[in-house]
């Protein structure tokens, strides 16, 4: 039986969280919530998640800074950047952490499953050559 994929799944917007986190429960994946940087950290470290939807606006220590943190204890953690509206700048000061894809709020939950199929699969493959 193959393992359940767990999604960590970061947002300070409930109305945003919840729904996603229900669309991929729906579709077997195992999902955490935490709703900022600090949190979404500790979760990393005690779930053990497969992969991170991270909103690149949270308040306190935002996307970024919480990606490059978590980088700093684990460099494979697949991390796909939500946002609304993606700042060129801040797309190019996350580069070095590795951000395996980008899902923009407001498209369709099925966008974001295929992404996250998607991402799964590159990661899987991945690790597999190294």
């Amino acid at each position: 039986m193959e393992k359940e994929i767990k999604i960590l799944l970061v947002d300070d917007e409930a109305d945003f969280l919840q729904p996603m986190a229900f669309w991929f429960q729906s579709k077997g994946y195992s999902t955490v919530t935490a709703t900022s940087g600090e949190e979404a950290i500790q979760k990393v470290k005690e779930e053990n998640p497969d992969i991170i939807f991270l909103d690149l606006n949270i308040p306190g220590m935002d996307g970024i800074q919480t990606l490059k943190k978590i980088r700093e204890f684990n460099k494979n953690l697949p991390a796909i950047i939500v946002s609304a509206y993606i700042d060129p700048i801040k797309m190019k000061e996350a580069e070095p952490y590795h951000i395996s894809g980008v899902f923009y709020k407001g498209r369709t939950l099925e966008e974001g499953l295929a992404l996250l199929e998607s991402v799964l699969r590159r990661h899987k493959k991945l690790q597999k050559e190294e």
